[in-house]
C-alpha cells in the first residue's frame, strides 16, 4: 500500500465549527512532530478562524501560536478573506494571502507538488 508523505489541510469550517478548525491545527502539529510534512490553508469561511484564533483571549490561541511558530500556516484565500471581511485580521496574524487560482489557493498546485489535501 502506498503512503502519502505530506499533507495539506484546507480549513473550510464555518463559525459554528470550532472542532473542525481546531483539529486542522492539531493534526498538522502532530504530523510535524512525527517528521511528516504538513501545512494548513484557510479557505472559504475558514478564513474567519484566523481572526478568532489570533485573538490572545481565545481559548485555543496557544494552539494557533504553536502552529504559526512551527511554520505550518501556509496561506489564506485572498478572495474569501475579503468576502468574509477578515483581510486585515489575516494580515495581522502573519498568514500570507494567496490568489493563485482565480482569487483562491490552487488545489492543483498542491497535488502536483505531491501534497495530499484534507478538507475540514
Amino acid at each position: 500500500m502506498s503512503q502519502a508523505t505530506q499533507y495539506v489541510f484546507f480549513v473550510h469550517a464555518g463559525p459554528g465549527e470550532l472542532a473542525r478548525a481546531l483539529h486542522a491545527l492539531l493534526y498538522a502539529q502532530e504530523l510535524h512532530r512525527a517528521g511528516i510534512p504538513a501545512k494548513v490553508v484557510f479557505d472559504g469561511a475558514g478564513t474567519v478562524w484566523l481572526r478568532e484564533f489570533s485573538n490572545p483571549a481565545h481559548k485555543y490561541h496557544s494552539v494557533f501560536r504553536r502552529a504559526l511558530e512551527a511554520g505550518l500556516l501556509e496561506a489564506a484565500c485572498a478572495y474569501c478573506a475579503r468576502a468574509f471581511q477578515v483581510t486585515e485580521a489575516v494580515q495581522a496574524a502573519g498568514v500570507p494571502l494567496v490568489d493563485t487560482a482565480e482569487g483562491h489557493p490552487s488545489l492543483a498546485s498542491y497535488v502536483r507538488e505531491g501534497w495530499t489535501p484534507i478538507a475540514l
